[in-house]
This record gives structure tokens, sequence and C-alpha cells, in this order.
């Protein structure tokens, strides 16, 4: 292989990849700016420089001109969806970038990116280049020789594919790799409106191919052919020539390949810099630039200019001369920062503190494990720019002293703490019996609230909203990995200017965003609800779970013998045993020994692909398939669950403490994780069981496990205010088997089994934004018929017809759609020319108020409820949340007191609503048994 390689990125393909890879929590800069296009096409770009190592690089564009193709074909491409405009956005960017990084853009009007990449493909591998067309399009595989490759970037974890001719041979099921233009031509393309030959997809095509060899050898012998398909060949066989024409790519641009232009030269790092500022492209300017910050220069020889490039000017979005990146710091900052290292000042200290209204406060520890944590030390500012570090000793006896000093003014409730993901210091001060209380401003909270979409920690906030770097954590103590540091080992002067800088800057981030609270409508919902439930989270957190240890060691064991099982199973339908956790070995059964139809290239060490995705397509034809998901699932639950849970006790408490994030999920939920609760899998037997292993913390205790019942369905009725939906529900009825009734027709007690599975189907696919063709999918019945039944639902519910159309036209109209309890959903994409990205859009438009209301009926419960234990002195606590379930350790004399109690807080957290709330309460000696 040449020593010379040259790629040739396939620019629009990429960018566009880039983009729908992130579609579901899009990237967005502070400014708005949706940056998810350029930051994937940019990391794709480097990953690729790092690990490939090019010699020459190039990066083709389509232009706006009309090509040879649309002059041979008008209709050629004319059902693409308009471009997204986030991505027209994007490419005035993208192209400023690639000036910086010094690589050549190569385009030319009359022709698309496939003819100039092949153009000059072809004209270096003449001049002793190794070629690979770096892009996800099928299309290129007619390109391949023995020196050109397909290079197919990783996308979600799934590895490189590199597609040389033995590869797009199997791929495709063809003999030689020009066969592709045959496939392609027979077959047609509906993404670029290729027509083809009614009737022929690519099984038939390369069948047809495997016997005629071309498509021009096919047409000659027609008459060999039988019935519909003689016909078709016959009566098309005009439209299948123009395919295979409109399918081949040109290699004969008038475009030339010159090595010296292509030759990967050292990037413009002030440019880059520049424009990383702009783009607030932090992680990746200090993987590319190799700056802990990012500096903004001096000096800008000019400001990068986005005219005159391949895009017409109303597509080109301005950059700004002036950087929004931080240019203020600690070492140019004017402050005050004291080291309160002796009893005066830390008497002067607490005495200040306690005359306040308000303080900020931040803990340094040992760990981000806050029941695992030591402290190191308390931090507190009272006035922006001044603020006071407080050292804590490492020995207990001399610690706990100190801390007792603060333990009044922190427990005093009419004095309101502000912090950053205060949780955190909340934990960590109750293992040094201090119970933090008064009302909480927690502004990683409140920019959440804010910002739902954006990230929530002080450095990125700070930078943003205050035009201030703070102080790295790796400065202190290192980067992650064995050789980290501690808290403890840092020199005082500094670890007093950091942490002291903490509490400062989170005070002014306070500053900043409690007016744009009140402005935002959002202060109830702050202030009432997620700063509440923070010490009720803290208190989950700090008081764990049991485990029985036990049992998760014999289950590992019955486990290990179902994985056997399994095994044995799968061996015996292969023929023969191998490692069934190989996905190279899994592979080479399945497609080369079973020859089970494989389509889809293969990752970059030429493996089948044998992920989670593709088999479970496959598993509904073929019982091996369904069985090797079956074995990973088992050895999965085994491994995550099984065998990890006893690993994570802490040997402090004999307990398991989840860490739950309350500034994560854009609807409002809640998540855990270490470990992630939320996803035991509940839909297997096997996965059930693992619910056996949470028991009461001793034989004097009790779980109980209290469950909303339907919550989202409910609150569509409620939201939507549909009159048949809150009829049933206020009968009592059961609302699968009242729409089954409606929708089927029939008296509701004539429902049967199946109608009834269909109707609980409709009902929760609906609220989502399902079509016709995803729920057909889901009942197993033809998409005609899946419209039938969606048309006789919005008969019958006409009033959640008039919910979703109006929630998607407010949210068209102001941007954002709202819970009941007022939290906002961003929706930059509602008005998309892009239907892809605009019914993406809508969907949320639709099911965020509800799966958002949802979110917040669980909080307020969870608020109440711990309210009414400290109110009654009651010693049952909260210990688990997970989705619409909350589960308690309790005190078996209080049961009868404590699971009323539950019930009401978890019916009434939210009042007058017009849907009844129904809560299914059980009692257990484990989870399993009380759910």
């Amino acid at each position: 292989m040449s020593s010379k390689r040259l790629f040739l990125l396939d620019g629009h393909a990429l960018v566009y990849r880039a983009h729908f890879a992130f579609i579901t929590r899009p990237l967005i800069n502070s400014k708005g700016f949706n940056t998810s296009a350029i930051t994937g096409f940019v990391r794709t770009l480097w990953d690729l420089m790092g690990t490939e190592h090019p010699t020459h690089l190039a990066v083709a564009f389509d232009t706006h001109a009309p090509t040879f193709r649309h002059t041979m074909y008008e209709p050629y491409k004319a059902n693409r969806e308009v471009q997204p405009e986030d991505i027209s956005a994007s490419f005035p960017y993208i192209i400023e970038i690639l000036k910086a990084f010094k690589i050549p853009i190569v385009s030319l009007d009359g022709y698309e990116a496939d003819d100039v990449i092949g153009t000059l493909a072809k004209q270096a591998e003449q001049k002793g280049y190794t070629v690979y067309m770096v892009t996800p399009d099928k299309d290129y595989a007619q390109l391949v020789s023995s020196n050109i490759y397909m290079y197919k970037p990783s996308r979600q974890g799934n590895g490189i594919d590199v597609l040389g001719e033995k590869e797009v041979l199997e791929q495709w099921q063809i003999k030689r790799v020009d066969q592709v233009i045959d496939v392609l031509g027979l077959q047609g393309d509906a993404v670029d409106n290729i027509p083809g030959i009614p009737g022929i997809g690519p099984k038939t095509a390369i069948a047809l191919l495997e016997q005629y060899d071309t498509i021009e050898g096919l047409i000659a012998n027609a008459e060999a052919l039988k019935g519909k398909q003689k016909e078709r060949v016959q009566e098309y066989s005009p439209q299948a020539l123009l395919s295979k024409k409109l399918a081949t790519i040109d290699i004969n641009v008038p475009i030339q390949f010159d090595e010296k232009t292509f030759i990967l030269e050292p990037f413009d790092k002030e440019r880059l810099t520049f424009l990383f500022n702009e783009l607030e492209f932090r992680t990746l300017s200090r993987a590319i630039l190799g700056n802990t910050e990012t500096d903004v220069p001096t000096a800008i020889s000019e400001t990068p200019s986005l005219q005159g490039s391949l895009f017409p000017e109303e597509e080109i979005v301005a950059v700004s001369s002036s950087s929004s990146l931080a240019d203020k710091n600690i070492h140019n900052t004017t402050h005050q920062y004291y080291l309160c290292d002796t009893a005066e000042k830390i008497d002067d200290l607490v005495q200040q503190l306690t005359k306040a209204q308000q303080f900020c406060f931040d803990t340094e520890t040992t760990s981000i494990d806050a029941n695992q944590a030591e402290l190191v030390g308390l931090a507190f500012a009272l006035t922006p720019s001044i603020a006071y570090y407080v050292p804590i000793p490492a020995n207990r006896s001399e610690a706990q002293p100190i801390i007792d000093k603060f333990k009044e003014v922190l427990e005093n409730p009419h004095i309101q703490k502000i912090g950053q993901n205060v949780k955190y210091d909340l934990i960590i001060l109750k293992w040094y019996d201090v119970e933090v209380r008064g009302a909480l401003f927690d502004t990683m909270l409140a920019h959440y609230l804010i910002e739902p979409e954006l990230r929530h920690n002080m450095d990125y906030m700070a930078e943003t909203y205050l035009n201030y770097k703070p102080v790295a954590i790796e400065e202190l103590i290192g980067k992650k990995g064995k050789a980290q540091a501690t808290m403890r080992d840092v020199d005082m002067e500094i670890i007093k200017e950091y942490a002291a800088e903490d509490a400062d800057i989170t005070l002014q981030l306070q500053r900043f965003f409690e007016p744009k609270l009140n402005t935002e409508k959002l202060d109830h919902l702050f202030f009432d609800v997620e700063t509440p439930l923070i010490y009720v989270l803290a208190d989950i957190e700090y008081q764990g779970i049991n485990i029985d240890v036990d049992f998760l060691g014999t289950y590992s064991k019955q486990l290990t013998e179902h994985i056997l099982q399994s095994q044995d199973k799968i061996y015996e339908m292969a023929g023969s045993p191998f490692n069934v956790d190989s996905p190279k070995q899994v592979g080479e059964i399945l497609f080369d020994k079973m020859k089970i139809p494989y389509e889809g290239g293969k990752t970059k060490t030429g493996q089948y692909s044998t992920s989670e995705d593709k088999l479970t397509e496959l598993a509904v034809a073929y019982p091996i398939v369904s069985e090797i998901l079956n074995h990973r699932g088992l050895t999965k639950l085994k491994s995550t669950y099984v065998d990890a849970l006893p690993k994570m006790v802490n040997p402090k408490t004999g307990r398991v403490h989840s860490s739950f994030n309350q500034a994560l999920v854009a609807t409002g939920r809640l998540s855990s994780n270490n470990p992630n609760l939320q996803n035991i899998p509940i839909k297997t037997e096997e996965g059930r069981e693992v619910r056996k292993a949470f028991i009461p913390r001793d034989k004097h205790h009790v779980l109980l496990s209290a469950d909303y019942s339907q919550i989202e369905l409910r609150l569509v009725a409620e939201i939507s205010n549909d009159e048949a939906m809150l009829e049933a529900f206020q009968y009592g009825q059961d609302i699968h088997r009242a729409t089954a009734a409606k929708v089927y027709g029939v008296p509701y007690d004539e429902v049967n089994t199946d109608q009834r599975r269909a109707a609980k189907t409709i009902n929760f696919a609906i609220i989502y934004g399902a079509g016709a063709h995803n729920i057909g999918k889901q009942l197993g019945v033809k998409r005609s018929e899946a419209s039938q039944l969606i048309d006789q639902y919005f008969k019958q519910y006409h009033g959640l017809r008039k919910y979703m159309d109006e929630s998607i036209e407010t949210a068209k109209k102001q941007g954002f759609v709202t819970t009941l309890l007022g939290r906002r959903r961003y929706l930059r994409d509602i008005n998309s020319r892009n239907a892809v990205i605009r019914s993406h859009a809508e969907r949320n438009a639709m099911n965020t108020p509800i799966q958002g209301t949802a979110a917040d009926l669980i909080k307020l419960a969870m608020v109440k409820t711990h309210q009414s234990f400290q109110q009654q002195g009651l010693q049952s606590k909260m210990i688990l949340q997970v989705h619409d379930e909350l589960v308690f350790d309790v005190v078996e004399k209080e049961l009868e007191i404590v699971k009323p109690l539950v019930i009401e807080a978890m019916q009434t957290a939210l009042p007058n609503l017009k849907v009844p709330i129904l809560v299914e309460a059980g009692v257990g000696k484990n989870w399993l048994e009380a759910h």
C-alpha cells in the first residue's frame, strides 16, 4: 500500500450526518446557535487526521447550480427535503474552519461532490496514491478499486467501516464493482428520485444481474423473463437505462489533481482560535489547539469573511468581530479572598454570616462521591469579589469543632443559602452533623430552568454570562486518573484562591439569574418545586438503600446457568461451538456459515456489524439471532447489576447510594447513576428478579412502593380536556378497554384481549406523535389499517386532536411549550422548512407538556411527602424515585400512618385537577414484592 494517502471528504454528506446525529439533543451555544453540524464535522475531521495520518486531504461540496443530471432528468432529487436552516447557517463556519486548517475545498458548478471526488480519486490512483473516499453515501461503492476505498466514519460508537473491493462485492452480492451502478439503476433511489424499474428491489436486482450481468444484458434478454417482470422490464427499459446514467458517478470532471495543493499543512492557529471562540468550542479547542485555555488573540489579522463562499448571501451568518469567550480571570480581576485559619478569623466570619439574609457557600472535599468524601474546606461569599476560605483538618476530632462553629448559621432557616449543585454540599455536611436549612438558590438549577438544553456547570456559565474564566480543577490536582492528587495535597494559598473564587462566582451567577427567573415566570417552579426537592434528594442519597448481597451472589450463579443453557441452544442451532461474546465470531457464524442475509458495511477491521439494532432486525425471522440477543441480555444483566451492585455498597453505611440528577433531562424528569436504578429491566422475568435484591434496612422495616397509575394518559385527558377521555377516567373505567370500545365500535364489556392490546398501543403511540407506519409496525398490521384505526381514534377523541394541533401552533408562535407549572421546552426547529426536523419538534411540542407535567407532579409529591414526614417526626425514609414510582423504607409500626400519607400526598400534589389521580401502593420484604 502506498505511503501517499489521500483522503477526500464528501462535505455535504458528512455535515448532514453530523447534524442529525445530535437531532434528539442538539448542541446549542449561549447565543442559541445550533453547533451540532459544525461540531460533528470538525470532530470527524480531527479524528481522521489523528488516527489515519493522511498525507493529502481535500473536502468536496455540492454547489447550488443545477448539474448535468438535472438537465438529463428534471425531477432528479426533486423529492429532497429543504435543507435545514441550522445546516445552512453552519456551512459558512465550516468553510472558514477548513480555510483555517488550510484544507482545500473542491467544487465545480454542474457537478456533484461525488463526481469531483470520483475524478480526483481516479487521477490520484494513477499517480500511486491510496485513496480513501470519506462518506456515508453507498453510491461511492462503484468507485472502489484496488487502491481506492470507501471510508465510513464511526457513528454512535459503531466503529469505522473501510470498504475495499472484497467488502463491496460481499455487501452488494455482486461479481464486479461496476455492477453497483446496475443495481442502483434497476432498484432506483427514492432519495435522489431515480426511478429505476417499478417492482424491482435490491434482491430482485441482484438475482437478475447474476443471470444477465448488466441492465443492457437484461433488456436484451427480456423475452426470457416471465409474467409481470417481463412486462415491466420491456415497458421501463428506457427508464432503467436513464436511471443507470443518473446513478453513474462521472470520473471525467474538468478538474485536475494537484499533489502540492492537497498536501496536509500546519493549520492557522490564530484563525482557528478566533472561530472556536466565536462558536464556544472549549473542548475541541483544547483537543485541537492544545491549550488548557483558549486565549483570544490580541490582534486578529482580519475578521473571517463568510462572503464569496459557495453559498448565497441569504444563507450566510455574519461572524462577530468580537469573541464571546471569557477574557477575565483570577489573575487580571480585582478580588479579595481571605484565608480564615485562626479561631479569631473564623469567629469574625461566623458573625458576618449570622447577620446576613443570604450567603453563598461551597465545600472542598477529597472526592466527587458525597457519601465517601472528607471535607477539606469551606468557602463563603456575601458580596461579589469578596470571599473567605476556611481549611478543615483531616483529623475528625480537630475538624468537627471548626465545623460546629458554622452549624448554627448553616441550620438557620431564615437565611437563604446559595450554591452550585448545592445538593452535594448538603450531603457532605450531613456527615459532619450539620443539617442545612432555609431557602436555597442553586445556580445550576436556575440555569437549567432558563436554558434546559445547555450545559450547567459553573465554568461554562461563568464564561458565558460573566465573561470570566475560573481556575480549572486540573490546575490544582491534575487530570483524571491514578496520578490525580486530592485537594488535601494542594498548597493552602492556591486552594484558598480556587475555593473562594468558586463561592464568589456562584454568588455573582445568582445575582445574574434571579431576575431572569422572575422575567421568564419560572420563579414559582424554581422556589416551590426544584429547590425544595434538593433537600429531598439529598436525604434519599444520604440514606441509600439496603442490598441483599447474598441473594445477588446466588442469583449470579443462577444467571450463569441460564447463560450457559442459552449458549448451548445457540451452539445447537449454529451446528458448532464458538465464542458468543465475540462480535467477530458471531458475525462469521451468522453471515458466513449460516448465510443469513447481511446488509450494511463492515467495521474497520473487516468484521460484520453485530450491533443490537442490526440483530434485532433479524431476530423475528431467525431464532438463533433471537437467542443471541437473549444471551446478551442475560450477560449484561449479570455484569451491570447482579455482579456490580455488591461492589457499589458503601463501606461506611453498608448500603448503595444512587445519585440523582435534577438538571439533565429537558422534560424535567430525574435521572440516576452509580447505579442507574431507572434502567433496571422489568420487562423480562430475569430483570424483575433483580428487584428482590433491594430490601429494608433491618427486620423492623418494610419497603413501601407507591406508583402513579397511567399518569401520562390521565394528564393527556387533563391537559387536552377531551370529554371522552375525562369521562372514562372519572367513571373509573379501564382507559384501554374504553378506547377499544370506541375505536372498534363494540360494547365496553365485549372488548377482547387483542382489541384492548391494540388500543393500549395506540393510546401511548399517539401521545408521542407516532404515525400510521410506526403504529402499524407495532401492531403487525398494514399501514392502511393503522391509518383507519388512527382516523377512528381521533373521531372519538377529537379534544385530543385539537390539543395536539394547538400545541404545535403555540410552539410555532412563541418558540416553546410549557407544562402546567410553567416549565419550558424550547423548540428551535418548530418552523423549520425541513419536514423531518420539523416533525421531530412537533412531536416534542405535543408530548413535552405531558411528560413535563408528570415530572413536575412526582417532584411536588416528593416534596410534600418529605415535608409531612418531617412535620410528623416520622422515622421512615424515602429511598428511591424511579419514573412514576416512589419507594420508602418504612418503620413497621409507622406503616399505618405512612401508607395513606404517601398516597394522599401523591394524589393531591397537583390540586384542582378534573381527572382523578390513582396511586397504587404495595408493601413487601423486597422491592419486587412491594411493587
